[in-house]
């Protein structure tokens, strides 16, 4: 077999999920404040190498993170008012609307209508000061330094807030796009609105950069995460429309992503996301996506590309229609695009969601590539001994999870399995299912897995009112947040046990062998 392009994963190591949403604080959302660092020194204290989040990016209508204005920009909600506040940018009596929001899930409406009049306050306060105060560096060198995507991205903030919220392809035809709207009359109109919207980006940088630092420094390494496809309403694909398979009149799109009918959905999964023109990209040598990659980079130590099998082969769905049934299965870019991107990017560090229905091709696609793949607990009881995700049948080369943001918490997820779940699972590990989640934590610590990633969840043992993200279920999602008592619940004797399962398994970051 010939070498694979990548083999970064030459360590036994564990990490943990928990988007920074789900971070505790005052003001309606978790964000890069004294709670970020506080779940570190955890980390740190428990022996996890890792710590993995959902996608950084500005999310807009149903909050999902897989859904962002921009696959270069950060996050605002994120923005940390606590260290804001240390520097003199926020005077406390503006925070009073935020502090009235719930602590213990995330409001996403009450935090629209209270947080961004607070960032846009703070902007002020800033040009206000003749920008001496520089909270994070110099703010000319970051908006140079990130030109490229930043302005773009800050223009098509500006425009959709002119345009009350609307999709760009439904705004006037001169503004359809980033080049035709460079000269636009409107844009010197909206300067400043597009100069807060690089602030913002500048704070979350500030703050994201000082953050990684931290973990680094105990250790620990950051997994992010990217879709494979972007949303349609972004300035991604506003910016680069000859990337992505668009109407060149109407830039709607011609076919759009998402998953063909099984036994779970009958009409499949419409997604909605552009597809990309992949032999555009090639052309011009998948450069917006080297870019793409590279800005992760500048974020993560590693990057999780969610739905792997897109690039090996995509469903492709007609725009307008009502179910994904009217699909077909179209080609990819297959193993050349990640030849172009090796040549580009040194230490190049991702992992393949290769979960679902996959065929011979994908698999290969991914012994080839090198990356490693993905396993699930809660998808291997039930069913015969040939189940892929079981632990006698795993991949040295994966990272396993009990269960990821789209499943239930392991304790949610036991006390809905079948009965022939369930005592599939207690006679395979030999347990009683009184204490499932912790069960499931030391199998897969002992697991041939080189990298295992626990849901904070289970380490909290909380049910299914914990649960992140149901897929398929327009509202209720992403607002989990665990309370500042619930992680100090953690430290010490548990912490110290966690450790001992990281020594006694060899996830302290110890070599391991059988790399592919």
């Amino acid at each position: 077999m010939k070498d694979p392009l990548f083999n970064w994963l030459d360590h036994r190591a564990a990490g943990v999920l928990l988007h920074p949403t789900s971070l505790p604080g005052e003001y309606g959302i978790g964000t890069l404040n004294d709670h970020c660092y506080r779940f570190l020194d955890f980390l740190e204290e428990a022996g996890f190498k890792y710590w993995q989040i959902c996608p950084l990016g500005p999310t807009g209508f149903g909050d999902s993170p897989y859904q962002s204005f921009s696959s270069f920009a950060g996050n605002p909600y994120l923005i940390s008012l606590n260290a804001l506040e240390a520097k003199n940018l926020i005077e406390r009596d503006i925070l009073e609307e935020l502090k009235s929001l719930p602590n213990g899930f995330v409001d996403y409406g009450g935090l629209f209508n209270a947080k961004w009049p607070v960032l846009d306050a703070v902007y002020e306060t800033f040009v206000q000061g003749n920008k001496k105060i520089r909270p994070y560096g110099s703010f000319t060198a970051f908006k140079k330094k990130h030109s490229a995507w930043l302005e773009p991205y800050a223009y098509f903030q500006a425009l959709k807030a002119h345009f009350n919220g609307k999709p760009w392809y439904e705004w006037p035809e001169e503004v359809r796009s980033f080049a035709s709207a460079q000269d636009y009359p409107l844009r010197k109109e909206l300067e400043r609105k597009i100069d807060a919207e690089m602030f913002f980006q500048y704070l979350f940088e500030g703050q994201w950069q000082k953050v990684r630092e931290y973990a680094n420094n105990r250790g620990v390494q950051v997994i992010g995460d990217i879709p494979i496809f972007v949303a349609l309403d972004s300035a991604d694909v506003w910016q680069n429309p000859e990337y992505f398979q668009l109407d060149p009149k109407t830039f709607r799109p011609i076919a759009v992503a998402g998953c063909p009918p099984d036994y779970f959905s009958a009409d499949g999964q419409l997604w909605g996301n552009p597809l990309y023109d992949w032999d555009a990209l090639a052309k011009d040598g998948n450069s917006w996506w080297i870019k793409r990659l590279k800005r992760c980079f500048e974020l993560y130590d590693v990057v999780r590309i969610d739905h792997f099998r897109g690039f090996d082969s995509y469903w492709s769905i007609p725009y307008g229609s009502e179910t994904a049934r009217t699909g077909e299965w179209k080609k990819g870019p297959g193993l050349d695009f990640f030849k172009s991107i090796k040549k580009k990017i040194k230490n190049c560090k991702l992992i393949a969601e290769d979960l679902g229905d996959l065929t011979d091709d994908v698999r290969i696609l991914r012994r080839d590539t090198g990356l490693p793949g993905m396993a699930i607990l809660q998808f291997a009881f039930g069913g015969e001994g040939d189940n892929f995700y079981l632990p006698h049948n795993l991949q040295s080369n994966s990272v396993l999870y009990p269960g990821t943001h789209d499943n239930n918490t392991s304790l949610g997820w036991y006390a809905e399995a079948s009965d022939k779940e369930r005592d599939h699972i207690r006679r395979y590990l030999r347990v009683d299912g009184s204490e499932i989640g912790w069960d499931l934590l030391r199998t897969a610590y002992k697991s041939v897995s080189k990298l295992v990633v626990v849901p904070m969840q289970d380490l909290m043992s909380l049910g299914s009112e914990a649960r992140f993200n149901t897929p398929g279920e327009a509202i209720g999602n992403w607002t989990w947040r665990y309370l500042p008592q619930q992680l100090q619940a953690l430290r010490g004797d548990t912490a110290a046990y966690l450790r001992d399962e990281a020594e006694v398994s060899y996830r302290d970051g110890s070599p391991a062998v059988n790399t592919i």
